[in-house]
């Protein structure tokens, strides 16, 4: 994981290197998960967890801290089932957030990534909300080498082109279809409504293996407040963290599964096509540390 000018692991190297653990020790690591994100609530039960261990086994070398450190992180990340879960055919998944989070960017890399494992993908484009989304997903369809199914008219229906969508890789033996959806209504309660549409023209067709949500990892819990109406009315599945930079906010992943209770199965890094990882709990937790 490539680091920022701050990050979690280097801040804790100096903690790490003293002679021994002692009150500035917890003092420091409190600090330092404090500012990659973890949030107060999810830093105090890590450090008193780590309080908890270092008493029942005696130990007073900072070593010993951080390797249960790395396996209280690990253990925290693995109560959620990161996997996705794409075995039906097709595997329809619908991508849903605010505007401006990276979804249609994030859409591109996922296609990406699912190519490289070998997958048969189409995207379709039914955010026809903005004239500019189809377009921007067209080039990102392009750009990972997969099909796309775009609006035949300005302003169609956006379920109309999911069914069109979900219906192209039927005929066409396609594997995965991801869905764009809209990340804004002039309502909330108009874009739920919209959403729930499209559910129930795809699911006449085919179930619907995953509902992702793309989180924006820089505006932290901000940008939960943001998505509270797609968490509690759009049937997520799983969220996408998308520009997490390096390990300086990764304690973000940790925070949002706790207040959501929703796995992060996908993590954005960069801004490149290849830059979207699955997300897997022990390399996470020991690349946060390093």
């Amino acid at each position: 994981m490539a680091e920022s000018k701050w990050s979690l692991g280097r801040a804790l190297r100096s903690v790490f290197s003293k002679p021994t653990i002692d009150e500035s020790t917890w003092e420091d690591m409190e600090t330092a998960l404090l500012t990659a994100d973890f949030g107060p609530d999810v830093t105090e039960r890590i450090i008193d967890e780590l309080h908890e261990k270092v008493d029942r086994f005696h130990t007073t070398d900072p070593r010993d801290l951080k390797r249960m450190l790395v396996e209280t992180l690990e253990e925290h990340f693995a109560k959620y089932d990161t996997t996705l879960k794409l075995t039906e055919r097709p595997a329809v998944v619908l991508v849903v957030g605010v505007n401006g989070v990276g979804k249609t960017t994030t859409i591109g890399k996922f296609a990406k990534f699912l190519v490289r494992y070998g997958r048969s993908i189409v995207v379709g484009a039914a955010d026809t909300f903005r004239a500019a989304a189809v377009e921007q997903l067209a080039t990102w369809a392009d750009r990972a080498g997969v099909a796309i199914v775009k609006p035949q008219q300005e302003g169609q229906d956006p379920a109309s082109v999911a069914f069109q969508t979900i219906e192209y890789a039927l005929q066409n033996g396609t594997e995965i279809v991801i869905v764009d959806t809209a990340g804004r209504l002039h309502t909330k309660g108009g874009l739920m409504d919209e959403l729930g549409k499209i559910r129930r023209v795809i699911e006449k067709q085919a179930p619907i293996s995953e509902v992702l949500l793309v989180l924006d990892a820089t505006t932290g819990q901000n940008g939960v407040m943001q998505a509270e109406a797609f968490l509690q009315h759009a049937g997520v599945t799983g969220l996408v963290l998308s520009k997490l930079d390096g390990s300086a906010k990764g304690g973000f992943v940790l925070a949002v599964q706790e207040r959501t209770g929703i796995p992060v199965k996908l993590l954005g890094q960069g801004e490149g096509i290849d830059d979207l990882t699955g997300f897997t709990p022990h390399v996470f937790a020991q690349s946060l540390v390093d």
